[in-house]
């Protein structure tokens, strides 16, 4: 997917561009996809759906998710989260099941959200050097990138460590069979994200960004998130609108970004981002909505497609 073609948006009501929804991906969780009969009465035909992987949720219940969804007719990945995968025989286990009973062929591949390793593992990238996911005939590895650092990588607050892994990542890419692309996590503003894309473009990492963008949701939900995941220089958007006692009620959405982000992208075609790439922090209905109310026709429901 190609972020082109911007409109010029109306201050009071600005406009996401079309063609930055067109292929745009969704995370979502085993419990709140549970809550959702059929996917399909939400989501595009063929949406990439990631399945996250919480520390301590059953396996059983992801190859669950995996399979209920790919009988829908999306793509799934599931997150591979190395610091909760005791050993390679694990992970060993996980892919063959994800195989055997969803089809899997797609993976995230992260450190995962806890401070400390449960085994073996502790970086995506050690999980890669297994070499379990190609020998498996997985066709598209994903990988994390952080525009605004990580204080979990790099604890002194530089990006040295950001950086190291992510030549690692581009070098791999050449190796493996798989197609490989950085998902990013969610920001609310635009310099540092164009920054870090200029930043990969100058040191020669063209893997493919999927950006991650926050979907609708309340003022209040967002900042938990944001400090939760450890958002970076761009909380401040959040602190300034809650200020605002004129929006403090209004949802957020991120129609200014993406259209901030769309401008940049128009003017230089050479930047790294490639696609959207949803975290429905307001719950999957409300981001799917906004998603098909905003994207034109690529961002319909399947089942009104039909």
């Amino acid at each position: 997917m190609t972020l082109l073609s911007f409109r010029k948006s109306r201050a009071a009501a600005p406009v996401t561009p079309l063609s930055a929804l067109a292929g745009y991906s969704i995370e979502v969780m085993p419990r709140t996809a549970a809550a959702i009969p059929d996917l399909r009465a939400l989501l595009p035909e063929g949406t990439r759906v990631y399945i996250a992987h919480i520390d301590g949720t059953p396996i059983e219940d992801m190859v669950a998710t995996a399979a209920r969804l790919a009988a829908q007719g999306f793509a799934v990945m599931p997150h591979f989260p190395a610091r909760s995968i005791p050993d390679a025989k694990t992970l060993g286990d996980w892919i063959a099941r994800y195989q055997g009973e969803a089809g899997v062929t797609e993976g995230l591949i992260l450190a995962g959200g806890i401070p400390e390793a449960r085994g073996a593992f502790h970086s995506s990238m050690q999980l890669l050097e297994t070499g379990i996911f190609d020998r498996a005939g997985f066709t598209r590895l994903h990988v994390a990138g952080h525009p605004e650092g990580s204080r979990d990588i790099d604890p002194d607050g530089s990006d040295r460590a950001v950086m190291q892994a992510l030549r690692w990542k581009q070098d791999f890419a050449q190796r493996s069979d798989a197609q490989m692309a950085l998902v990013t996590q969610f920001a609310f503003e635009a310099a540092p994200i164009l920054a870090w894309g200029r930043r990969l473009r100058d040191e020669g990492i063209d893997l493919p960004v999927h950006l991650g963008i926050a979907g609708p949701a309340k003022l209040q939900t967002l900042i938990r998130f944001a400090v939760t995941c450890g958002v970076g220089p761009s909380l401040k958007v959040l602190q300034k609108r809650a200020r605002d006692v004129s929006k403090l009620m209004l949802p957020y959405e991120p129609n200014d970004l993406i259209a901030e982000i769309t401008r940049a992208r128009t003017a230089e075609p050479d930047l790294p981002i490639a696609q959207l790439h949803l975290f429905p922090l307001g719950g999957i209905p409300a981001a799917a909505a906004w998603a098909a109310r905003h994207g034109g026709a690529a961002a319909q429901p399947a089942a009104r497609a039909v």
